[in-house]
């Protein structure tokens, strides 16, 4: 890479003005998808796996607390801190 490239690149990350594209993967956005994926995915196995082992109240009672835990992980993480104010 010349230094004239790596001018070329600088310049085209001053364009975006600090601001991140939609698809932009950055920490945020896999943090959030990892929540998600958890709160879903994880609390619906451990339902799964403790219905099958004979806890089936157990299980559900874990599912509603991975998700209800994740949404409430999300709101107060993400959705919380966003200034939801319209115009004056």
């Amino acid at each position: 890479m010349t230094d004239a490239d790596a001018r070329d690149d600088a310049d085209a990350r001053d364009d975006a003005d600090g601001e991140e594209g939609l698809f932009e993967l950055t920490r945020n956005k896999l943090l959030v998808a990892a929540v998600l994926f958890v709160g879903i995915a994880g609390s619906g196995l451990a339902r799964r796996a403790l219905g099958e082992l004979g806890y089936n109240d157990l299980g559900a009672l874990v599912y509603i607390l991975g998700y209800g835990g994740m949404v409430v992980a999300i709101w107060y993480g993400w959705i919380r801190p966003m200034d939801l104010t319209g115009p004056e």
